[in-house]
C-alpha cells in the first residue's frame, strides 16, 4: 500500500506498508519492530507480536513524550493486554492500536498537524 508523497515538516515520513507489515520510512524498509516520532527513530524495539508486549516495552516510547501513542500491531488489528493499555493511560497518554498500514497513515496525519505522536510498529519478520 503506497502512501502519497509530499514534503512534510518532520524528519521521518511513512511511505508505505507491504503485505507482510513491513514499514517503509523515508526510503528505508524496516523488517524489525521500531518506534518513531516526527524527529526520533528508535530501531530494534524488542517485541515482535502484540502478545509479547509488556508495559516495560513502552518506556522508550514514553521517553519521547507523546500525547498519543499509535501501536501498529502488524498486518492485522489486535489489542494489547490491559496492563499495556493501563501503562499509557496512567501517564495521560492515549494509546490507539491498529494495523501497521493504519498506524502509518495516522502517524503521517498527526505528525503533519504538529501533534506529539509516537508510532510503535510491531514487525514479525520470523
Amino acid at each position: 500500500m503506497p502512501l502519497a508523497q509530499e514534503l512534510p515538516d518532520f524528519r521521518y515520513v511513512p511511505r508505505g506498508v507491504d503485505a507482510e507489515g513491513r514499514v517503509t520510512l523515508n526510503e528505508r524498509c524496516f523488517s524489525a519492530s521500531f518506534l518513531v516520532s516526527a524527529e526520533v527513530l528508535v530501531e530494534h524495539w524488542r517485541p515482535r507480536r502484540v502478545a509479547e508486549l509488556v508495559p516495560e516495552d513502552l518506556e522508550p516510547a514514553f521517553a519521547l513524550a507523546p500525547s498519543v501513542l499509535l501501536l501498529g500491531t502488524g498486518t492485522r488489528h489486535a489489542f494489547p493486554a490491559p496492563a499495556v493499555l493501563a501503562a499509557a493511560l496512567t501517564r495521560g497518554i492515549g494509546l490507539e492500536a491498529m494495523d501497521n498500514a493504519a498506524a502509518a497513515r495516522t502517524f503521517a496525519v498527526l505528525a503533519g498537524e504538529g501533534r506529539r505522536v509516537v508510532a510503535a510498529f510491531l514487525i514479525d519478520a520470523g
